[in-house]
C-alpha cells in the first residue's frame, strides 16, 4: 500500500472535528472590517505640521541654516511672535539680548521684516537738474519729508537738498538726515543749516575714507580764516581734538553793505574713527553721545533750537545707526523703555538706507546692552575722594566691593581674538618673536615694520597700538626685545616717529634673557643691520633715569638706493622707572611714576607729539597702568572727570592682557588720586598762564 493511500484510509476512519474556538487577534492581524472599508485619507497639510513644531526648535532650524528666513517675513507667522512691535522696559532687555546671543537669526528676521515698510515718492530727489546733488542715489530723500530750501530769486530747482526730516521717539522733526556737502552742494548745507536753525551738527564719516573723498571740508582749514557759503560767513572759534572725535565751535554770520546783520554759533561733533561699513566701539560711540547732549541736550529739550543735523557720507547707514542709539536712549531716560525694531520700522518709511545692514541693527542692541550693563562711570573730579572710600565698601549682597564689580565687568567685556586675528605673529618665521605665543597682537590693531633690513626680516614686532584720551594710536605697547629682535625694536622707534620710550622695569644687569638695547655708554651701538644708536646725554633723578638718543638709519635696499631715498637722524629720549622690581605687581613710588608722565608730557610738548613707546617686561603688566593712568589724569585736566572704567576699557581693547588683575586696576585710581592732590593745581595754573 502507497503511502498516499494510507493516509487517505486514515482521513475516512477519522472522526468528524470539532469547530475550532476563535483565538485572540494579533495586533498586527487586519480587521475583517477594515479589511472590507476603504481607508480614510487623513487631511494634514504641511503648514499645519510645521505650526506644530515649538518656536525654540524653529529657531534652531532658522540658526543653523535648516530654514531660509524669507518663510518668516510675515507677520502671521507664529515666530514672528518673538519679536515685538512693542517697546521693551530696560529691565527685560537684557533676556531679550540673551536670546538673540543664542539665536543671532533673529537680527536678520528683524531686520528684514523692518526693511520691508511701505516706501514713498522721490519725485524731487529723482529730477535731472538734482540728481547730480546726490551722492548715493539709493540714499535720496522722499518727498514727503524733505527739508525743502528758500529758492533763490532766478534760480532753477534751488528748494533741493539731499536732506529728510526724521522723528525721534519723542519728538516730531528732531533730526535732519542729509548727506555729507560735495563741492557742488555745500552752500546748500549751510543754507539748510541756517534756515532751520539747527541745534548742532553731528558727524560721522571722515572726509577722506579708503582712497575716496567721503565729503568735502565744509568748514575752514584753521581759526586764522573766515570762509564765505553761499552768503553764510564762517570761521571756527574753538577746536578740541579728543582720541575718537573732534569738538568744533563755529560762528556763523549774515554781512551786507554795512556790516554783520545776524551772528550764530553752531556746534560741530565730528567722529573721526568709524570707517566706511564698520562699527565703531560701543564705549567710545555712547562717550561720543554723552558729549553731545551734556552740551546741546538742554538745548534740544527747551525746543529753543532746531533739528539736530546728523550725517555721514551719502546719509544712510551710519546716521541710521546713530539715530537709533540716540532716540531709544532718550526713550529711556523718559520712560525707561527701548524700541529698537519699532524705531527701525520708523526709520525707513522715513528715509532709504537708514541702518544698512544687519551687523549695524546688531551694534545698535550692543550699545544699548552696554549702556545698561555699564551706566554712567564717570564722576566729577572734586567727588573723587568721597568715591573711592565708597568703591572700598563691600556690599551685603554680592560680597564684593565696587572695584571687585567694575573689574568683573570689564573681564566679561573684553574683546577675545582668535589666531586667525593674529596670524602674522603665529607665522612660522614671526613665532621665534614672541616671548609667550599666546600674547600675540591682533593684525588689525599691531605696526607694520617698514624700514628694510634684509631679506630675513619681516614686518612684525610683538606690538599693539593703545588709544589715548586725546589722540589715537597715542602709545605703543611692546615687550623687552629679545637678543634677536633689538633691530626691530629701533625700527619700530624709528618708522613710527616714537617721541619717547618709557622702560617699567630694572632687568638684572647682563641677563641672558633681557638683553640691553640701548648704548650702556656715550660710546655708539649697532642693533641690526640697520640701526646705529648715538649717546646725546643722559640725566638721572630720584627713581627715574633718561637718555637722549639719535638714531641713525642705513639704507640697504637697493630699490631706495636707486630712488636716491633719504633716511634722516632722528631724536628720541629714553625714560627708565627704577622703582619698580622685577616681581611686583606695582611700584614702590606712586610719587615717582606720576613724575614720569609729566617729564614725558613735558618732553613731548617740545617734539612732534609722536606716539610713546611703553615697554615692560612681558608686553602686558604694568603697561596698562600707564597708558590707563596717562588717559586718565589728561581727562581731569580737559574736562575736570574721572572715569578709570572706560579708560581701562579701552587699553584693553587691543591686547586684553593688559591690567590683567584687580590689583593693577585698583592701583590705576590711586596714581590719579595722587595727581589730583599733588600735581594737578599746578599743571592747571601752567596751562592757563599759556593761554
Amino acid at each position: 500500500m502507497s503511502s498516499s493511500e494510507a493516509t487517505s484510509n486514515r482521513r475516512k476512519d477519522a472522526p468528524p472535528r470539532t469547530p475550532r474556538k476563535n483565538k485572540p487577534r494579533s495586533r498586527s492581524a487586519a480587521r475583517r472590517n477594515d479589511l472590507e472599508k476603504p481607508k480614510k485619507k487623513r487631511n494634514v497639510s504641511a503648514a499645519h505640521s510645521f505650526a506644530s513644531i515649538p518656536n525654540a526648535i524653529k529657531l534652531s532650524m532658522l540658526n543653523s541654516g535648516l530654514l531660509p528666513t524669507s518663510r518668516f517675513n510675515d507677520d502671521n507667522e507664529s515666530i514672528v511672535t518673538t519679536i515685538t512691535d512693542n517697546p521693551i522696559e530696560i529691565r527685560d532687555f537684557m533676556k531679550i539680548c540673551d536670546q538673540r546671543k543664542k539665536f543671532p537669526v533673529l537680527y536678520k528676521l528683524e531686520f528684514e521684516i523692518a526693511i520691508k515698510v511701505e516706501t514713498h515718492s522721490c519725485k524731487h530727489g529723482t529730477k535731472k537738474s538734482n540728481v547730480e546733488k546726490n551722492q548715493n542715489q539709493r540714499c535720496i530723500p522722499y518727498d514727503y519729508n524733505r527739508v525743502v530750501l528758500d529758492s533763490i530769486a532766478g534760480g532753477h530747482d534751488t528748494d533741493y537738498v539731499n536732506a529728510s526730516y526724521v522723528d525721534s521717539l519723542l519728538k516730531p522733526n528732531a533730526y535732519i538726515v542729509t548727506q555729507g556737502p560735495t563741492e557742488e552742494t555745500v552752500a546748500d548745507f549751510w543754507r539748510m543749516v541756517w534756515q532751520e536753525n539747527a541745534s548742532c551738527i553731528v558727524m560721522l564719516t571722515k572726509t577722506f575714507d579708503f582712497i575716496k573723498v567721503m565729503c568735502v571740508q565744509y568748514w575752514p582749514a584753521s581759526k586764522d580764516i573766515e570762509e564765505a557759503y553761499g552768503g553764510i560767513n564762517l570761521r571756527i572759534l574753538v577746536e578740541e581734538e579728543l582720541a575718537n572725535f573732534h569738538i568744533r565751535t563755529f560762528r556763523l554770520s549774515k554781512k551786507d553793505g554795512e556790516g554783520i546783520t545776524e551772528e550764530r554759533t553752531i556746534l560741530q561733533f565730528h567722529y573721526t574713527q568709524w570707517h566706511s561699513h564698520s562699527c565703531p566701539f560701543t564705549n567710545a560711540l555712547l562717550e561720543f553721545r554723552r558729549r553731545v547732549r551734556a552740551v546741546v541736550g538742554h538745548v534740544i529739550k527747551s525746543n529753543e533750537a532746531g533739528p539736530m543735523v546728523v550725517h555721514c557720507n551719502d546719509g544712510g547707514g551710519r546716521s541710521g545707526v546713530y539715530l537709533s542709539v540716540d532716540a531709544n536712549m532718550e526713550l529711556a531716560e523718559e520712560e525707561d523703555k527701548f524700541d529698537v525694531f519699532g524705531y527701525l520700522k520708523k526709520l525707513r518709511q522715513s528715509r532709504k538706507g537708514l541702518v544698512d545692514n544687519v551687523e549695524q541693527y546688531k551694534f545698535v542692541y550692543d550699545t544699548l546692552e552696554e549702556h545698561v550693563t555699564c551706566g554712567n562711570s564717570w564722576f566729577p573730579v572734586n567727588e573723587l575722594s568721597q568715591r573711592l572710600k565708597q568703591k572700598s565698601t563691600k556690599s551685603t549682597i554680592t560680597k564684593l566691593n565696587e572695584y571687585q564689580r567694575e573689574y568683573m565687568l570689564i573681564c566679561k567685556q573684553t574683546p577675545r581674538f582668535t589666531i586667525g586675528d593674529c596670524a602674522g605673529g603665529h607665522r612660522g618665521d614671526n613665532r621665534k618673536k614672541n616671548r609667550d605665543v599666546l600674547i600675540v597682537p591682533p593684525d588689525n590693531f599691531r605696526p607694520y615694520l617698514t624700514s628694510f633690513q634684509g631679506n630675513s626680516y619681516t614686518d612684525y614686532i610683538n606690538a599693539v597700538f593703545v588709544d589715548g584720551y586725546t589722540k589715537p594710536k597715542e602709545y605703543i605697547v611692546t615687550e623687552w626685545p629679545i637678543k634677536s629682535t633689538c633691530g626691530e625694536f629701533w625700527s619700530l622707534v624709528y618708522d613710527y616717529d616714537c617721541s619717547a620710550v618709557v622702560i617699567l622695569c630694572v632687568p638684572p644687569h647682563n641677563s641672558q634673557q633681557f638683553p640691553s638695547f640701548w648704548p650702556e655708554g656715550r660710546t655708539s651701538k649697532k642693533y641690526g643691520p640697520v640701526f646705529t644708536i648715538d649717546h646725546i646725554s643722559h640725566s638721572h633723578y630720584t627713581n627715574i633715569k633718561t637718555w637722549v638718543f639719535r638714531m641713525n638709519k642705513k639704507i640697504v635696499s637697493l630699490t631706495e638706493l636707486m630712488a636716491g631715498v633719504k633716511a634722516p637722524p632722528k631724536t628720541v629720549q629714553l625714560f627708565q622707572l627704577t622703582c619698580w622690581p622685577m616681581g611686583h605687581k606695582v611700584p614702590s613710588s606712586t610719587n615717582s611714576l606720576v613724575e614720569l608722565m609729566n617729564m614725558v608730557e613735558r618732553w613731548r610738548q617740545r617734539t612732534d607729539y609722536g606716539p610713546v613707546c611703553v615697554v615692560s617686561p612681558d608686553g602686558r603688566s604694568r603697561c596698562g597702568i600707564y597708558c590707563a593712568a596717562n588717559a586718565c589724569i589728561e581727562q581731569v585736566i580737559q574736562h575736570g572727570e574721572v572715569d578709570v572704567f572706560q579708560a581701562v576699557r579701552t587699553v584693553r581693547r587691543h591686547r586684553p592682557q593688559l591690567i590683567e588683575n584687580i590689583t593693577e586696576y585698583k592701583y590705576c585710581y590711586d596714581v590719579v588720586l595722587h595727581y589730583v592732590l599733588h600735581y594737578l593745581q599746578k599743571d592747571l595754573e601752567e596751562i592757563k598762564i599759556k593761554h
